[in-house]
């Protein structure tokens, strides 16, 4: 038998005026996507938004449905709206935070953390990650595969 470790770096900001000028302006347009969130029955209201390579931002944010399987989480919203809207262009960062009082950043699901690793491989470039909950600290990291390091590959389907 043989074990292995498998491990991710986080970067931990104690606020916002930590980060760099253009990591602030991506946070804030992610706080302001938590205005569209539509979140009548959990009320945790998530608001993502990407950072595009011509410094456009693309925002999403949580969309409820009674018929709870069918809403979709603030990053998916956001990633498929820029795989849809803006093809070809690279994400070059993300960032989410939500209006619900935790006392640590907000992570994504497993199936945010799936779409954003085919994202990454899809662009064949990585993804800055930003999460937050709104108070405290800030977590960042270099990319988004590394919260999912046992990811599904599309190239299994191929054989």
């Amino acid at each position: 038998m043989e074990k292995i470790a498998i491990s991710c770096i986080l970067e931990v900001y104690p606020n916002v005026d930590a980060l760099s000028t253009w990591q602030q302006q991506l946070l804030q347009a992610a706080t302001k996507a938590l205005d569209s969130a539509y979140a009548p029955y959990s009320q945790f209201r998530v608001g993502a938004a990407l950072l595009m390579d011509d410094d456009s931002i693309v925002t999403g944010s949580n969309q409820e449905n009674a018929a709870y399987p069918s809403g979709l989480c603030a990053e998916r919203v956001a990633f498929f709206t820029a795989g849809s809207q803006f093809p070809g262009k690279i994400i070059k960062a993300v960032a989410i935070t939500t209006s619900y009082p935790l006392e640590q950043p907000i992570a994504p699901c497993g199936a945010c953390r799936q779409v954003m690793a085919e994202y990454e491989l899809k662009q064949q470039t990585p993804i800055q990650l930003i999460l937050s909950s709104g108070e405290g600290n800030i977590y960042t990291m270099a990319n988004c595969r590394d919260m999912l390091p046992l990811y599904f590959s599309g190239e299994w389907l191929k054989k």
